[in-house]
């Protein structure tokens, strides 16, 4: 599985990292050619904890010689007519931009008609559900970041014990880290069921 080491600015700790997978390769390669966008605009969404500030920081961090732009997080939440000036200005300077919202589900009920029609006219990308491959992936870049020791035998285990989503994974390894302080022993087999049990209670592997 591949990764993108992500620059942050200052304040924000070790670089973090995004997993390139099946659920997100096309959102990263449309990155790639934003240029070519309708107005040079895109719409990300995604479901909670994928990765969309990340990627929105990615592009932001990226010289737009290289494919890069100006990225607005929670656009959706932004005033709406600071939203349709943002946009004009863009669009004056030539400069790609990336609205990442905050939600990921249903419409984006937008009431200001001129930026309605603008909008709707943005290429829309979409982070979607991680398969098996990528939640291991997933696993090893969260348990990185908290230091624990996950390893392949790990992510083997959990998968398909877990929900597969951005979110779950998130806390999976955050409970293992937490059970594993409290009870002072190292996170193996013991731990990961426990974890398991806390988040889903006791279920039968999934098969699909």
């Amino acid at each position: 599985m591949s990764q993108i080491a992500l620059p942050l600015k200052a304040g924000h700790g070790s670089p973090r990292h995004i997993a390139i997978g099946n659920d997100n390769r096309a959102v990263l390669e449309a990155l790639q050619v934003a240029q070519t966008w309708p107005f040079r605009t895109a719409v990300l969404s995604g479901p909670p904890r994928s990765g969309k500030s990340l990627i929105g920081a990615l592009f932001a961090d990226t010289d737009p010689g290289d494919g890069g732009g100006e990225a607005i997080d929670d656009a959706d939440l932004l005033d709406e007519t600071e939203l349709f000036h943002r946009w004009n200005r863009a669009q004056e300077s030539g400069t790609a931009l990336l609205l990442v919202r905050s939600s990921g589900e249903g419409d984006w009920a937008i009431r200001l008609p001129d930026l309605a029609s603008r909008i709707g006219a943005a290429l829309p990308l979409s982070i979607g559900t991680p398969d098996d491959e990528q939640l291991a992936s997933l696993i090893g870049i969260h348990s990185q970041q908290r230091a624990l020791a996950l390893g392949p035998d790990a992510a083997e285990y959990l998968v398909p014990r877990t929900e597969r989503s951005h979110l779950a994974v998130e806390r999976l390894v955050e409970t293992i880290d937490r059970l594993s302080l409290e009870r002072k022993v190292a996170p193996t087999l013991g731990i990961w069921r426990e974890a398991l049990e806390v988040l889903h209670g006791p279920a039968e592997p999934r098969l699909l």
